[in-house]
């Protein structure tokens, strides 16, 4: 039976079985490859996607948990990259390695989502439990306040 739901605004189903986990449909079914998979136990935060605008980790989500949302990837955050956090990741240089970049940049968007001019505690908090192996939580700080104050 088909699992349908919405990637990035477009339709879409799947015939995989529905313990599936969300991450190898979007990477390997669908070539929506933005989104990481590093620990594939929901820890680390590479693999964050919205479901219905919720930040979610994709690695540990099964496709049926998809069945009739809407799912949006770091692809479908913006069209052309205008979304004022990926322009403050570029701005405030962000990335090293960038593996955990588009789960960091997800994850802060559901914040901006919620609330516009959040304080530094609030940014650290919202982003507790997004791991960067290259230690780049400075410039993820700084980029997400810039985003919040340019966005």
């Amino acid at each position: 039976m088909a699992i349908a739901f919405h990637v990035n605004g477009e339709p879409v189903s799947t015939e995989a079985a529905p313990d599936t986990r969300l991450i190898w449909i979007l990477r390997e079914h669908l070539k929506l490859t933005g989104t990481k998979i590093s620990c594939g136990m929901g820890v680390c935060g590479a693999c964050i996607i919205h479901l219905n605008g919720e930040a979610v980790r994709s690695c540990t989500l099964p496709v049926s948990a998809a069945e009739g949302k809407a799912v949006t990837t770091i692809e479908g955050l913006s069209r052309d990259r205008s979304h004022p956090l990926q322009k403050a990741w570029i701005e405030e240089q962000v990335p090293q390695c960038g593996y955990c970049q588009s789960g960091q940049i997800m994850q802060a968007a559901t914040l901006l989502a919620a609330n516009a001019s959040p304080t530094r505690e609030e940014i650290i908090r919202h982003m507790d439990g997004n791991l960067c192996r290259c230690g780049t939580y400075g410039r993820i700080l700084r980029a997400i306040e810039r985003a919040s104050k340019e966005g």
